[in-house]
C-alpha cells in the first residue's frame, strides 16, 4: 500500500524564493503544453503526443530568450507538470466516454498565480535525499529543516512540496509501505453517522460530534468580516487572506486529528466495520449544509477504509437505500418513515424499545455483513425475482411486417 507522510517544512528566505520560482517554472509549463493542445484542436489539428509536447514546451523553449529562465529549476520538476497535465486529460477522456465513475471530470483548466496553494514534485530521477543532519535536500533549492514528527517507514519514491495559503510549507512523501495486520478480535460493529452524535456503534456507544467549525465560526465571521473591509490588491488585504485561511487550517487540523484517533480506535477494536454509503453532495446542498461539512464524513469513512485494507480488518459500504430506521432489528418488521425528532420508537410486531440510531448501526451491520460476503441482496426484494424473465414472443403477436423484395424469375 502506498501512503502519504506530510511533515511541516521551515525554509529560510533563499529557499522560499527558490521554491518561488520553480511553482512559477511549472506553473507555466502546463499552461504553455494547455495552450498548445488547445490550439491543436481548434485548428483541426491531431492531439499532441506527450512526447512532442515535452519537446516544445521544455526543450525548446529553453532555448528561447523568452523562457532561458526555464533553466534555473530542476528540469524533473517541469516533467512533472506535464505529467499532471497528462493525467488530467486522461481522467477527463474516461469520464466523458463513461469509464470513470462519479462526476463528470471537466477538462484540464489553466493555473492561475493568484492561487495560494502552490505546488511541485520531485520524483526519484530529481535525486532529492534526506541528509544525515534530518534536512531534505532538494536539486537547485538547498537543504531545507523539516520538522519530523515521526519516521518515514521506508524509502520514499517521491516528494511534493506544498505552500498552503496559509503560507505555510509541507513536504508530503509517498512512501511504499507493507500490510500490519492486528491480532484478530471477536467483535465487529456497525456505524451510523450523524451531526449531533457523529459516531452511533451497534453496540449502543455514542460519540458526540466536536463541531469545530461551529465553536471557531464567531471568530472565523469576524476575521471574514475584517478581510471584506481590506482594499483589493492591497498589503493589508494579503496579510487578512493568509490570517483567515490560518485560522480555517486550525479548524481543520482539529478536525483530522480528532477523526484519525477515532478510525484508529474502531479499526483496532474491530474484526469488521460497517458504514453507510452517504450521499455527501447532496446533504450539503441542504439547510444542514454548514453542519454535514463541519462533520466530515467522507474524510472519516476514506479513513475507515484504507486503515482497515493495511491493518487487515474487513470494511464494507452498505447501500444509502437502506431503510436502516424504518425496520426492526429484532424481527425486521418495517414501520415506515419516522420524522427526524422520532428519536425512539416501540416495535408493533414485537414489541421492542428501540433507539433510532442505535437500532439503524444494527441493521447496517447485518446488512453489511451480506455485503462483504458477497452475497447483496436488493433492499426492496431481498435477492427475489421483480422482473418477468425473458420469454418467446407469442405466434399472434403483432409486429413489424417485413416488406418482399421481389427476385428476378
Amino acid at each position: 500500500m502506498r501512503l502519504r507522510y506530510n511533515y511541516r517544512l521551515d525554509p529560510s528566505p533563499g529557499q522560499i524564493a527558490a521554491l518561488s520560482r520553480a511553482f512559477g517554472c511549472a506553473r507555466v509549463v502546463f499552461n504553455d503544453a494547455l495552450r498548445l493542445r488547445q490550439d491543436a484542436r481548434a485548428a483541426g489539428l491531431p492531439y499532441i503526443s506527450d512526447g512532442e509536447l515535452s519537446r516544445r514546451v521544455v526543450i525548446e523553449a529553453k532555448r528561447t530568450p523568452g523562457r532561458a529562465w526555464l533553466g534555473e529549476v530542476s528540469a524533473v520538476m517541469l516533467q512533472q507538470a506535464l505529467a499532471d497535465l497528462n493525467a488530467a486529460y486522461r481522467n477527463f477522456f474516461s469520464s466523458v466516454s463513461g469509464k470513470r465513475k462519479g462526476r463528470t471530470v471537466s477538462p484540464p483548466r489553466f493555473r492561475s498565480h493568484k492561487d495560494n496553494r502552490q505546488a511541485v514534485r520531485f520524483t526519484k530521477n530529481a535525486r532529492f535525499t534526506v541528509t544525515a543532519g534530518r534536512k531534505l535536500r532538494l536539486p537547485k533549492v538547498g537543504d531545507v529543516a523539516v520538522r519530523w514528527s515521526r519516521d518515514l517507514p521506508a524509502a520514499p519514491s517521491s516528494v511534493t512540496v506544498i505552500r498552503d495559503p496559509a503560507g505555510l510549507y509541507f513536504a508530503s512523501f509517498v512512501v511504499q509501505t507493507t500490510d500490519e495486520p492486528l491480532s484478530p478480535v471477536e467483535s465487529e460493529t456497525g456505524i451510523d453517522l450523524g451531526l449531533t452524535r457523529f459516531v452511533v456503534l451497534s453496540d449502543g456507544t455514542k460519540v458526540t460530534s466536536p463541531t469545530f467549525l461551529r465553536r471557531a465560526h464567531r471568530k472565523l465571521r469576524r476575521l471574514q468580516k475584517d478581510l471584506c473591509r481590506r482594499k483589493k490588491g492591497s498589503s493589508n488585504r494579503r496579510k487578512a487572506v493568509v490570517t483567515v485561511a490560518r485560522a480555517h487550517a486550525r479548524v481543520a487540523d482539529a478536525r483530522r486529528d480528532w477523526q484519525h484517533k477515532l478510525s484508529t480506535a474502531i479499526i483496532r477494536e474491530n474484526q469488521a466495520v460497517y458504514v453507510e454509503d452517504l450521499c455527501v453532495a447532496g446533504l450539503g446542498r441542504t439547510r444542514l449544509a454548514r453542519s454535514v461539512h463541519d462533520a466530515g464524513w467522507s474524510q472519516f469513512v476514506a479513513m475507515l477504509e484504507y486503515k482497515a485494507a493495511r491493518y487487515g480488518r474487513t470494511f464494507a459500504k452498505v447501500d444509502r437505500f437502506l431503510p436502516s430506521s424504518q425496520v426492526c432489528s429484532a424481527c425486521g418488521v418495517k414501520d415506515g418513515p419516522k420524522p427526524l425528532d422520532v428519536r425512539a420508537w416501540t416495535c408493533p410486531a414485537c414489541g421492542t424499545a428501540h433507539d433510532r440510531d442505535v437500532n439503524a448501526a444494527r441493521n447496517i451491520q447485518t446488512e453489511g455483513r451480506t455485503v462483504a460476503a458477497g452475497q447483496a441482496e436488493t433492499v426492496n426484494a431481498r435477492g427475489a425475482r421483480v422482473r418477468p424473465a425473458p420469454v418467446p414472443a407469442s405466434r399472434g403477436e403483432a409486429g413489424t411486417r417485413q416488406k418482399l423484395t421481389p427476385t428476378a424469375a
